[in-house]
């Protein structure tokens, strides 16, 4: 069965009138998963993450100030793109401990093998210490480092195909070789990073895309260059970095998937999941801008994820 993790809190996270990363989108991938086909999904709610996981992640200082600049009030620009209210902070400690809390799920054998955290805000932007593109706590990053201290594991795997390039996932663990980080990404766009020299210790494996591709190009990438590297890892563990913004109908990027893509590319990480990793696998919310594309491939990555 399929653990699906998510908290109203999530919805309380807000940046402001017409900013791109609104609760609808939220509401949107909850909406979609409220029909019959996903029934079965075992809904729980998301715990707020620990002091203890952050700090695996991020350093105190940056830890302090997230929470020193949460408002009671009204709102706190933390950059250009990012932005506090009143209920971000919960938010944010809620998308983190869901994944850690999928991760302890999936690992104990007790709760299926798989899961998706329908959250947000999203995570993969933000580094070690600085708050970036819509993101304040790492939750794929909190998540990884937490099954690598927690329980053990040495090959802990992240494959990101959100259309920015995870630059804060990259930064935390690029000289960290249990960790390996995979992504494909458009190139040039924000946050202007995941070049393929860029290589950590071994361990970071940058695919890009240019304006104007779509399906062949993503699987062609994904097939010859990403899984692969993947396969050679053998992770005990797959996290992933899910975004939908590389979809045709995205306000925010010039790729052109379609939810049949998403699909693709969910049964190819199922499949070495089950092939290295006794299924394990964890899948978190990171973009998406166009509610209705946003509902439809998140739903369609979900539907792929149960079967």
């Amino acid at each position: 069965m399929l653990q699906l993790y998510t908290h109203a809190d999530c919805l309380m996270h807000d940046p402001g009138a017409g900013h791109a990363e609104r609760p609808a989108r939220l509401s949107a991938v909850l909406h979609a998963l409220d029909m019959d086909r996903y029934a079965a999904l075992d809904r729980i709610e998301a715990p707020l993450a620990t002091r203890e996981q952050l700090l695996r992640a991020h350093s105190a200082e940056y830890v302090d100030r997230i929470f020193a600049d949460a408002p009671r009030e009204g709102a706190h620009r933390l950059d250009e793109d990012t932005v506090m209210s009143p209920g971000s902070l919960d938010a944010a400690l809620r998308a983190a401990g869901a994944v850690v809390a999928a991760v302890d799920a999936v690992m104990s054998g007790n709760h299926g093998q798989r899961a998706f955290c329908a959250v947000r805000p999203p995570g993969h932007h933000a580094t070690r210490d600085q708050a970036m593109g819509f993101c304040l706590f790492n939750s794929v990053a909190v998540a990884a480092a937490h099954a690598i201290s927690a329980h053990g594991l040495k090959r802990v795997a992240v494959a990101d195909f959100d259309v920015h390039h995870g630059n804060g996932t990259q930064a935390i663990f690029e000289a960290d070789k249990r960790v390996l980080f995979v992504s494909s990404h458009q190139s040039p766009l924000y946050p202007g990073t995941g070049f393929e020299s860029e290589q950590g210790v071994g361990n970071i494996v940058n695919g890009t895309l240019s304006a104007g591709d779509g399906s062949r190009e993503f699987r062609e990438l994904w097939n010859d260059l990403l899984l692969p590297r993947l396969n050679a890892f053998k992770p005990q563990l797959i996290l992933v970095s899910a975004g939908f913004d590389a979809h045709r109908s995205d306000p925010l990027a010039d790729i052109r998937l379609g939810q049949d893509d998403y699909v693709w590319i969910t049964e190819q990480l199922v499949a070495l999941a089950r092939r290295h990793a006794d299924g394990r696998l964890v899948s978190t919310l990171e973009g998406g801008y166009d509610l209705a594309a946003l509902a439809a491939s998140a739903s369609a990555h979900v539907g792929a994820l149960m079967d």
